[in-house]
């Protein structure tokens, strides 16, 4: 399928994208005399570095991270620490008044009084219970105890029956002054706050929001009625989100269970990955050929299975079809899987699917015989070479390293804030029979007058503390891409050493990628640096148009909103084309040695000289790594799938008990699609290198004995060209003479 000659030369475009590479006579690789590029940059992101460091120390110095974790209550208490160890969790007075702001009251502070408590109130209260049994005098120390006051409320029944002795209700005397709570409904705790349980007992509130006396009505501050309707409708965010919180706890106990189970399976993953690089090697081609008709065949078996059970459940129904809606958060898989219309779905995306790749596959057919050699002199290069395959190993630990860094330099800077006060605004003022709510605004706890109306809402107020974080992100960035950079420029210096190598293996330099690891360190850090701020700029950018677009939501300007989806969609394709074009200028700048700016035109100039080979053959190669990491993520994930499901009967007394098997099958896949990313982008490096060599190689040699051909003979064939024979000197014995078979052979 592949034999013959294939010329896919690309036609000069003149000057237009510079000049093709002369020959060089004396270049065999990566070049040794070389001097340090892009100084500036480097001494940039030294300073840089320098600077999140010190700003790191600043933040482990005045920051203190169990401002985050644990909550605090209005009178700045901090719930299960210190004085208040036993009280851990936080209850507020009004939920009303934080299901306006939803999940953000974990992080910004709920607008309404609260406090620490020792265990999450689980009944049915209201104040005026207690109002009546005071004004009949028949209230006892019980009946007190039942208020959920502020801890700075030392005695509420001694307050209590000395205002109520002078005609003053609780009301007047405790509720709206903010001491106790008006009303409290069974709660349960979440990350250290009580939240109703709506979903566990499945009550309606409005049949217990009744006093022992009768009916009364009861108001919230802002003038709500507080019923049982407008409790269940607003607590059904939280009550959701108590809902995950569930099925959390259940996915961390199947995790728990199962976790070696899991560990094994992740090194089973790595070992069948190895294994299928290592086949690579040497039969590259059926491998290929191999994947690609197994890849085909998955989406054919499954567009087959789809439409079996389609058909199957339309002639046979299902119980699960009497339903108009599935049980919310029932998390019963069963149940989709037994509606019609789940497979039909499934159906017709497999065979779409299916449609598309088999037309892709048929159309490049020819160019996958030259991925497929790009393929094999990767595996060559790669075999012998073979620590690269282990390299991306450091590069990620280095990353996880700097990420557990940041995640814990930003959580210090953030809680450096000072706690911020508001006032409870509870007063009104009249203007004209119109009453308007005083706002809360900040205010001063220690001052004499308005201290004792201040509640504290979050920490924050820090000046410095965003402009921190903010550096500390866009220095996030720039690390994590000069990691990623690192990484790449050492495996092109050492793939690039095996292309350049006339006679290989015996001209492959000792120790490659040592040496390529030493000469992007000691001389290409600043270009590092440079590349992988151009990025890092990128992101930061991206960024802030997500946080304009997530403030722009409530708004209905729709022309902003399109212009800055536009601009997210162009920052997004710009990033794409930074990461390219950097991938190559890298490879260069360690071929060659020189800085950033020159290497990244060189790239681009030569790839628009051969813009179809990129366009086609590069792509094709990429293509089919892609389908072959995919194939090794499907592969185990299949297998883990009938494991903890208990299909496999011999191995079904190895499967703990789970609450989802799906749980265990979904991390299996995550981690072996991140093995599989660290095994196959060794082969992505690989063949970008060689190929990038491989263009070079076609512009700065003929064949001719002056300037011979350093590609495979492989790739020589498929493209049709070839070395050709050295003239015979005058007297020239006939042992000495050189074939072009011989000739070929040496390269």
């Amino acid at each position: 399928m592949c034999g013959g000659n294939q010329v896919d030369d690309d036609e000069s475009s003149g000057e237009k994208y510079g000049k093709p590479k002369e020959h060089k006579k004396d270049f065999k690789g990566p070049i040794k005399n070389r001097s340090c590029t892009d100084i500036i940059c480097c001494l940039l992101f030294v300073i840089c570095v320098t600077g999140m460091v010190v700003v790191s120390a600043v933040g482990f110095g005045y920051g203190d991270p169990k401002k985050l974790v644990y909550p605090t209550d209005s009178d700045g208490n901090m719930c299960g620490v210190g004085d208040y160890a036993s009280k851990p969790y936080l209850a507020y007075f009004d939920i009303l008044q934080c299901t306006k702001v939803g999940v953000y009251a974990i992080a910004a502070g709920c607008p309404t009084p609260s406090v620490c408590v020792a265990s999450c109130p689980s009944t049915y209260w209201v104040y005026l219970e207690l109002e009546a049994l005071v004004t009949l005098t028949t209230a006892t120390t019980s009946d007190y105890d039942k208020l959920l006051c502020k801890n700075s409320v030392t005695d509420a029944q001694t307050l209590i029956v000395a205002s109520a002795s002078v005609g003053t209700k609780v009301k007047d005397t405790v509720i709206d002054t903010d001491l106790c709570a008006a009303y409290y409904v069974p709660t349960t705790d979440l990350v250290g706050r009580c939240i109703p349980s709506v979903f566990i007992d499945g009550l309606d509130y409005a049949a217990t929001m009744v006093s022992s006396s009768g009916s009364y009505n009861l108001t919230s501050k802002d003038g709500i009625d507080i019923n049982g309707d407008v409790l269940n409708t607003a607590s059904q965010y939280l009550a959701k989100f108590y809902a995950l919180k569930n099925y959390a706890e259940l996915v961390f106990k199947d995790c728990i269970n199962a976790w070696w189970l899991i560990l094994a399976c992740l090194g089973g993953a790595a070992v069948f990955c190895f294994i299928w690089i290592i086949l690579l090697r040497f039969i590259a081609g059926i491998i290929v050929w191999a994947t690609l008709v197994l890849f085909l065949g998955v989406w054919a078996f499954g567009t087959y299975y789809s439409f079996d059970r389609y058909y199957y459940l339309k002639n046979n129904g299902n119980p699960a079809e009497q339903y108009d809606v599935a049980p919310l958060f029932a998390g019963e898989f069963n149940y989709y899987l037994g509606l019609k219309k789940t497979w039909l779905a499934f159906a017709c995306t497999c065979s779409t699917l299916l449609l598309i790749f088999l037309l892709i596959f048929l159309f490049l057919v020819k160019r996958i015989c030259i991925a497929i050699e790009l393929i094999k002199e990767s595996s060559r290069a790669i075999g012998n070479m073979i620590f690269t395959l282990i390299w991306p190993v450091f590069p990620f630990l280095m990353q996880l390293a700097f990420f557990a860094y940041y995640v814990v330099s930003a959580a210090y800077v953030a809680s450096m804030g000072a706690s911020q006060f508001y006032n409870n605004a509870t007063n009104t003022t009249d203007d004209g029979g119109v009453t308007y709510y005083l706002k809360r605004a900040p205010c001063d706890v220690n001052d004499q007058n308005t201290g004792e109306v201040c509640e504290f809402v979050k920490y924050g107020g820090d000046e410095y503390t965003i402009p921190l974080e903010v550096f500390l992100l866009f220095m996030f960035f720039w690390g994590m891409n000069f990691i990623v950079a690192l990484g790449q420029m050492t495996l092109a210096g050492a793939f690039a050493s095996y292309y350049w190598a006339f006679e290989k293996p015996k001209d492959i330099p000792a120790f490659p990628l040592t040496g390529s690891i030493y000469r992007s360190l000691r001389f290409h850090m600043g270009s590092l640096a440079f590349g992988s701020l151009l990025i890092a700029i990128v992101q930061m950018i991206r960024v802030f148009l997500e946080y304009l677009d997530h403030k722009l939501k409530g708004s209905g300007n729709a022309v902003a909103k399109f212009f800055l989806k536009c601009l997210k969609c162009c920052m997004w394709c710009l990033e794409k084309f930074l990461r390219f074009l950097n991938k190559n200028a890298y490879i260069l700048i360690a071929i060659y040695g020189k800085n950033f700016c020159a290497s990244a035109k060189d790239a681009f100039f030569l790839i628009m000289r051969n813009v179809v080979r990129v366009v086609v053959l590069d792509k094709v190669t990429d293509f089919v790594l892609f389908i072959s990491k995919l194939l090794c993520v499907s592969a185990v994930g299949v297998a883990s799938f009938f494991f903890f499901n208990g299909d496999i009967s011999y191995l079904s007394e190895y499967v703990p008990k789970l609450n989802y098997f799906f749980t265990p099958v979904i991390l299996v896949v995550l981690g072996t699609y991140l093995i599989a990313s660290c095994f196959f982008s060794v082969y992505s490096m690989a063949v970008d290198t060689l190929f990038l060599c491989f263009l070079e190689d076609l512009e700065m040699n003929d064949g001719t004995p002056e300037k011979p051909y350093y590609m495979s003979k492989g790739l020589m064939k498929i493209i049709g060209k070839k070395n050709k024979q050295l003239k015979e000197p005058v007297g020239t014995l006939a042992s000495e003479k050189k074939t072009d078979e011989m000739i070929l052979a040496e390269i």
